[in-house]
């Protein structure tokens, strides 16, 4: 207890040199430091919640994990299916004073659609976006796409937030943009980043909320605060006394081990998210050992979910082991394929392994040392990889260059690239197997690991075309099965984010499933 209460004193000295925040500025330390400004480039999750910040979305996620519209006022769908006509709601202005039109959205859309999972199964829809006046504007395919709208909806890792057209058209999706206009409820002080220390929003006064109330990230975005500041803080005790002595207002991601002495704190108050994470290891395709399917199928087997859950977490009350890809407790739960596996299974990982040829191959693992709950996984996964008869090296990063080196570097680890590494992904981004980043097969087009698998690609396709709930169920599994076949990555359990607030912050009674700062309010 004497230790967690211990400041840091240069770092605690450097905040109290600021002054303290007025009543309508919220100081927070967020789980990461931000190196990336764009969220279609980058799939860091810190960097998705900076686009919330600044961008809007035509459609939303509510808490019930429906989608409804959000930019968009009305649309209506052809008799024939092949024909969505879309028109945005009055009242959209980007943050320099231009209007948001029709021509914005498809550039957006466009861009989106080169990067994000569900996005490029889209495209392989499309027979063209049409602009039909300056808010309406059509989507017209070659082939019936059942999760449209799903698809526009999509609340996590690609979101497809809608640029100024003339941003969104100078930079491809696979090479960062420097764009941080949007039309969302906060404006970037770009002015004032610094990055190692501090992001800093401010209200945008001309941003019209919906009228619905907020629900999820659907809804209305009302800003309650004139000023919210992302502070950096990387050490952990630190970020714990900074929040007891209300140098800050709010920690987004709390250390595990530091929850007993924030339950016990006065003046603070711990929330607990309702929307599970899942943790998942992934692999590169490109690079021995694991460009071999035998090495791959030897990891699933000789991994353990318990291991990683109670190293990362270790307070039962929020994480469970759950083998079902698509996440447990939703509609396309099921452990189908999945016998045997993710329960440490040596012998049958060795006996791969020597059928496999392993030639010895270090296996190159990065962790993320500044992100509490995940660097954890990569010295489990040592330790576990190491049993079955693996020669693992583990490479401690910050998380930031990590996210660099993964979407970059296809090299040999000996030229800096990377074998594989454990991560995690919220349970908005892998609720189907059109959703879900790691299931995307298209080799080179695929995320960081680049898996090449034509069958997969069909697999999803026919999710894509399943029309019921049973027919969607049937064909999940399906990937599923394939999934763990030719191993495009290893679910390793579930665990439940616990957020930290001053007193004196009211949030939602049902706190959206992403760290967004509408809604919220200090006293």
């Amino acid at each position: 207890m004497r230790r967690f209460l211990i400041a840091s004193v240069a770092a605690l000295a450097a905040l109290s040199a600021v002054p303290l925040a007025s009543a309508q500025t919220l100081k927070v330390v967020m789980h990461s430091d931000v190196k990336a400004l764009d969220p279609i480039w980058s799939g860091a999750y810190i960097t998705r919640n900076h686009g919330y910040m600044l961008w809007d979305t035509l459609f939303a996620m509510d808490e019930n994990l429906q989608v409804k519209p959000q930019m968009v006022d009305k649309w209506e769908q052809s008799a024939d299916g092949l024909t969505w006509t879309f028109t945005l709601r009055d009242g959209l202005e980007f943050h320099d004073g231009a209007p948001v039109t029709s021509e914005d959205c498809i550039a957006s859309l466009k861009r989106w659609s080169q990067r994000d999972s569900m996005g490029q199964k889209l495209a392989l829809a499309l027979q063209e976006y049409k602009a039909v006046d300056a808010k309406t504007f059509q989507i017209v395919l070659k082939q019936k796409f059942g999760p449209l709208i799903e698809a526009l909806g999509k609340p996590s890792v690609v979101v497809p937030f809608i640029w100024p057209k003339k941003a969104a058209e100078a930079q491809d999706a696979f090479a960062q943009s420097e764009n941080v206009i949007g039309s969302g409820p906060f404006i970037f002080k770009k002015d004032e980043w610094k990055p190692g220390e501090k992001l800093v929003y401010v209200k945008n006064p001309k941003y019209k909320p919906r009228s619905e109330p907020a629900s999820g990230l659907a809804g209305g975005k009302v800003v309650k605060l004139d000023r919210v500041e992302w502070v950096w803080i990387p050490d952990p005790e630190t970020q714990l006394n900074a929040l007891i002595g209300g140098e800050i207002d709010m920690l987004e991601s709390v250390a595990y081990d530091h929850l007993p002495v924030l339950e016990k704190a006065r003046g603070v108050r711990v929330i607990a998210s309702k929307t599970s994470n899942q943790y998942g290891f992934r692999m590169n395709w490109l690079q021995p050992p694991f460009n071999n399917v035998k090495v791959r199928q030897a990891v699933a087997y000789a991994l353990s979910q318990d291991d990683f859950l109670q190293a990362s977490v270790g307070d039962k009350r929020f994480y469970r082991p759950c083998k079902a890809m698509f996440t447990c407790d939703s509609p396309l739960a099921s452990t189908a394929g999945m016998d045997g596996l993710i329960e440490g299974n040596v012998a049958k990982a060795k006996q791969l392994l020597a059928e496999a040829g392993y030639k010895g191959e270090v296996v190159a693992m990065p962790q993320p040392t500044d992100l509490g709950v995940i660097k954890q996984l990569a010295p489990v996964a040592k330790a576990q990889l190491e049993k079955a008869g693996f020669k693992v090296e583990v490479q401690p990063s910050d998380w930031q260059s990590m996210v660099a080196r993964l979407n970059t570097n296809k090299g040999l680890p000996s030229e800096g690239g990377w074998s594989g590494f454990g991560t995690s992904w919220v349970q908005l981004d892998i609720l189907d197997p059109v959703m879900t980043p790691w299931l995307v097969s298209t080799c080179e087009k695929a995320r960081a690991g680049w898996p090449c698998d034509a069958e997969m690609e069909k697999l999803r396709d026919a999710f894509i075309a399943a029309s019921t709930p049973a027919e969607k169920k049937v064909a999940a599994e399906a990937v599923q099965k394939h999934a763990m076949q030719i191993v495009t990555h290893v679910p390793l359990g579930e665990w439940f984010g616990v957020w930290a607030v001053r007193s004196n912050i009211e949030t939602a009674a049902v706190p959206p499933p992403i760290t967004v700062f509408w809604g919220i309010s200090k006293k």
